[in-house]
């Protein structure tokens, strides 16, 4: 009991001289170079095989999810959700924003093959509350797929 005490009373005056770091704090969430990077990590996985790095991307295996990073698809032909950590399967072009972007349209109307572009919306963080907070998402063509990378502002 008194080592525990102990140990307490010692974490809480480490922690007084030390106080957490603010910029350590922000790791619980992506950057913009991170998502940036998947998406381009992602591209090179469709290019290599689209079938396993489509299932890659929905099982989160192989670094395509990391904290509220993860890879999104949508067949170019129909506007399918074909990789997505939720709603799989829905159409990409009726998806708007919190505050009624209609992002998918922007998304399925504007990607092009060896381009990345980057879109702005309000969203909610995954496994957050449903209050919505500004994302910026990376987003290309790629062998038939629109795919994207989104990560939040702060």
């Amino acid at each position: 009991m008194v080592r525990h005490l102990a140990c307490v009373i010692g974490s809480a005056a480490f922690l007084m001289l030390f106080p957490p770091n603010p910029v350590a704090a922000q790791a619980r969430f992506g950057s913009e170079q991170e998502a940036r990077t998947m998406l381009e990590r992602a591209v090179a996985a469709m290019k290599q095989d689209k079938d396993k790095a489509l299932e890659m991307f929905n099982k989160g295996e192989s670094g395509f999810r990391d904290r509220d990073l993860y890879v999104f698809c949508a067949d170019t032909s129909n506007g399918i959700l074909t990789a997505h950590p939720s709603i799989r399967g829905a159409h990409l072009q009726e998806i708007v924003g919190k505050k009624g972007y209609p992002l998918g349209k922007e998304i399925m109307a504007n990607a092009a093959e060896g381009k990345i572009k980057e879109i702005t919306y309000w969203w909610p963080r995954p496994g957050g509350t449903d209050k919505p907070f500004e994302k910026h998402t990376f987003y290309t063509q790629v062998v038939g797929q629109n795919c994207g990378v989104g990560y939040y502002k702060e």
